[in-house]
């Protein structure tokens, strides 16, 4: 189901997920989407969510650009050629999406989800895919007190070297965290993740980061050359103990 929320400098797009059967209230779950944007595929994914028994916002952290509709890739992406333009047009909408601008915004989808009719009072959780898994561990750092589990999958640049990097909050953090990282992914190579397991270490987290073996960036993503069959399985069932073993334990 479409919404819209306001949000730091304007009205944001977003979808809403519902699980198919059973009465709630259901804990909420924010779904941060890649860079490609909301699209059928974010919405199967965000559904499968809630069939588990939650609410699921994902909103439209590009809103600044344009409606999901507007932004949608105007490519065939299950080519190879069609994904690469699609990254091309996305690319530069990433890079005006700073931390300075997130961080307010994060705020907002917190609030909206809290809001829903239909969600539980208590802790949520957040799951971020991509681009999406920064955002999604921000939300973690940002509101300690509400996030109780945070996923990130096939993700980039959750540890440089740059002073607001997503891992350097993880000292604020109290969720527990699961990461499902791409095999040579150069968005986030063996070191990064090293650097990112070290951080969840040192804050005394617990937090599975594992690489899938084989998987390469971007593995979940149905309508794309590639999609990993079995990478995206493998990171349903753990986000689903993650989400079951924090929200409803």
């Amino acid at each position: 189901m479409p919404i819209e929320i306001p949000a730091a400098e304007g009205t944001a797009d977003a979808l809403v997920a519902r699980p198919s059967t059973g009465t709630g209230p259901f804990p909420g779950v924010i779904l941060y989407m890649d860079a490609f944007g909301l699209r059928p595929r974010i919405q199967e994914m965000a559904q499968r969510i809630a069939d588990w028994g939650y609410v699921v916002l994902a909103p439209n952290v590009f809103y600044r650009d344009g409606t999901a509709a507007e932004l949608a890739p105007a490519a065939d992406m299950s080519t190879q050629e069609g994904r690469e333009a699609a990254g091309k047009a996305a690319f530069p909408r990433i890079g005006r999406l700073t931390t300075d601008k997130a961080l307010p915004d994060i705020d907002a989808w917190v609030s909206a989800l809290k809001t829903l009719d239909g969600v539980a009072p208590g802790p949520i959780g957040t799951v971020g895919y991509c681009m999406g898994a920064r955002l999604a561990v921000r939300t973690a750092t940002s509101h300690p007190e509400v996030v109780a589990a945070c996923g990130g999958f096939h993700a980039g640049g959750l540890a440089t070297d740059e002073p607001d990097s997503p891992h350097l909050g993880l000292k604020n953090a109290r969720a527990r965290f699961v990461f499902g990282h791409a095999d040579h992914d150069r968005s986030m190579a063996p070191d990064a993740v090293t650097r990112l397991g070290a951080a969840l270490q040192s804050a005394g987290l617990e937090a599975s980061n594992d690489i899938y073996q084989g998987a390469p960036h971007g593995y979940t993503m149905a309508d794309t050359p590639v999609f990993h069959p079995e990478a995206t399985e493998r990171h349903f069932k753990e986000l689903r103990a993650l989400l079951d073993g924090t929200l409803k334990a």
